[in-house]
Order: structure tokens, then sequence, then C-alpha cells
């Protein structure tokens, strides 16, 4: 049985040790086969719509899948190494299905074609088990992110309003003081011009009876 080697944490989490698990998980004990490139092959690619392909993550994606197919492998020849020669060659050519195959008889003697599509069904099913987890994180994350996300607006749109009903009433306030002191004036007119009046009459009239007082002191002093 394959271990538990699916280990993409790196697609939703950052984990520096992923590096090295992914590192220990990709030795196999496998024979050497024909030096090939273990990514998956460029015409996997073309399948994708071309805004895809501007996907920033794509590239990284793509090398968590690839090594975490490696790290499926087992010893011995199976599915896998049949896969690495075959892409090799190239995935249209027969003739690189016979040569794969031959070479898998002489290290695996009992090798058989239900064997090799029974193996091929197991690394599906294990990379589909592990896209179902991943799948499911993603969306769990992107779910959280969106509740986070509407609650923040919520709760902005909701301070906004209030403070948008605080600026209404506090406009009519402003104009209701504004016309206040616009009445002012008018409303204390008369009293000023009133208290004016008495304080000129309060002038006058102590002048007036001083002036009298003073007139009647001359005379004392001149007549007696």
């Amino acid at each position: 049985m394959a271990k538990e080697s699916f280990n993409w944490k790196s697609l939703f989490i950052n984990d520096e040790t992923n590096n090295a698990e992914g590192t220990a998980a990709t030795q196999s004990t496998a024979p050497v086969l024909p030096a090939t490139e273990s990514k998956f092959p460029n015409h996997a690619t073309e399948s994708f719509p071309t805004n895809s392909l501007t996907n920033p993550f794509l590239n990284e994606i793509f090398e968590v899948y690839d090594k975490g197919f490696e790290s499926l492998n087992e010893s011995g020849f199976d599915f896998f190494e049949l896969y690495k020669s075959v892409i090799a060659v190239g995935v249209t050519n027969p003739q690189s299905y016979q040569m794969a195959f031959t070479m898998g008889k002489s290290i695996k003697s009992d090798l058989t074609k239900e064997f090799l599509l029974q193996k091929g069904s197991f690394y599906i099913a294990e990379i589909e088990k592990v896209y179902a987890k991943y799948d499911t994180i993603g969306k769990t994350k992107k779910a959280d992110l969106d509740n986070t996300i509407t609650k923040e607006k919520y709760n902005l749109s909701k301070s906004i309003s209030d403070l948008e009903a605080k600026i209404i009433e506090l406009q009519k306030e402003l104009d209701t003081k504004k016309i206040e002191l616009q009445k002012i004036d008018p409303v204390n007119m008369e009293q000023l011009s009133e208290i004016q009046l008495k304080m000129e009459a309060n002038n006058l009239a102590k002048q007036k009876i001083l002036t009298s007082i003073n007139t009647v002191i001359t005379g004392i002093n001149q007549y007696l």
C-alpha cells in the first residue's frame, strides 16, 4: 500500500517542511529508466483555457501534483514506470507502449496489462482522494474569507450609514443654530434701543438736575 505521501499543504498553507518531505518522498527504488522529465507532459496544459495559463499558481500546483504522483510510486515496475517511459517516447506512439511493456516484462516477468490498468486506477483514485480533500479545504477557506469580507463590509456600511445619519442631524442642528443667530439682532433690537434711550435719558436727567442744583448753589454764594 502506498503511504499518505500526498502532503499538499503548500496548496493553501505555507509549510517550510514541505520541500524536505517532498524530496524524501520522491526517492524510489524503482529500476532506472531512460532519462525523462518526471513532470507532466507539456500537452497536458493544452486542454486548459487560455486564461488559466495566466494563473500565477498553475505551475506551482502542477509541480505539487507531479511530486505527489511520483511519491506514490512503489518499488518494482508498475504503471508509474510505464507512464514515464511512454511520456518520454510519445503518448500517441503505439511503439512507445510496446517498448515500455517489453522493458517492464524484463524487470517483472509476471507483468500484465490488467495489472498496469489496475495500478493506473489506483493512482487516479489516490489523486482524486487528495484532490477532494484539498478542494474541500480550499472551498472552506474561501467560504470563511467570503463570510469575513461580507461581515466587514456590512459593519463598515452600517458605520457609514450611522455617520451619514449623524451628519444629517448635525447639519439640521447647524441650520437651526444659524437661523437662531440671524434672529438675535432683530429680536433684541427693540430692547437694545429702549435700554440705549433710557441710558441717554438718565444722562440728561442727571445733567438737568445737577445743573439746577448748581445754579442754586451759585446763587447762594452770590446773593447771601
